[in-house]
């Protein structure tokens, strides 16, 4: 903690691939990371991001996951996933106990934690793509989570991003979800809003109060690059 400032510093990851142990991470006290720490939520890639948290200096790491986390979508693993993704495999995949691998951080799904005084929710649902994990419908089905987070929220966690918010594919589709802008600027007004999902949109863009940041850490390739690593610092509160 930089005590001569006052400051908390956050660092911002996304979609990071089997691969955060390749980045070169500044010195902060908050880890976020919004989802896609995996490439299909084998164990052995769960247990490989638990070991680089334990190994990262931060006073707290809050994650959530991401529609490649396909073990993390526990109730959607069971019931489809599984054969969908792992079903080539000679033993079958327990996701709550791959899930119960991840112990060195905070982990957020439709959930919120309060840290020095900020109230941080994350989530992990995004539109419906090629039925990954944590898929839901634009409308009513996103609509319901959306209305889940609370409207004194400082920090929102999202995997994916609202529409027309570094959103962009490389194909020029904006794919990120209408409901989830409108709730974020209209309703929760956050002072931050993280999330990643779409690799080639990174960067960061504030609208009024609030800034976005796409923190996606690997580019289409999924190179890593540390130049899509993001930081900002908030006064503490407590």
């Amino acid at each position: 903690m930089d005590s001569q400032e006052n400051l908390i510093k956050f660092v911002c990851i996304s979609d990071t691939h089997n691969k955060a142990q390749l980045l070169n991470l500044p010195k902060g006290d908050i880890l976020i990371h919004a989802g896609d720490f995996s490439n299909k939520g084998f164990p052995e890639e769960i247990a490989m991001f638990n070991d680089f948290l334990k190994n990262s200096s931060f006073e707290a790491k809050i994650v959530i996951a991401g529609n490649h986390d396909i073990t993390f979508d526990v109730e959607n693993y069971t019931k489809g996933l599984a054969n969908r993704f792992h079903q080539k495999l000679k033993n079958p995949i327990d996701p709550i106990q791959t899930k119960a691998l991840l112990k060195e951080c905070i982990y957020l799904e439709d959930s919120l934690v309060k840290i020095r005084g900020y109230q941080i929710y994350g989530t992990p649902f995004t539109p419906t793509y090629h039925d990954w994990a944590f898929n839901l419908n634009i409308g009513e089905p996103l609509q319901k989570k959306w209305a889940q987070i609370p409207s004194n929220t400082d920090i929102l966690i999202t995997h994916g991003p609202p529409h027309k918010i570094l959103d962009c594919c490389r194909n020029g589709q904006q794919a990120g979800c209408p409901d989830l802008r409108k709730t974020v600027l209209e309703r929760i007004k956050p002072l931050y809003h993280i999330f990643g999902h779409i690799h080639e949109a990174a960067g960061l863009e504030k609208i009024e109060n609030t800034t976005f940041i796409n923190a996606s850490s690997v580019d289409l390739k999924r190179n890593t690059t540390d130049k899509n690593i993001f930081t900002f610092s908030l006064p503490l509160k407590d």
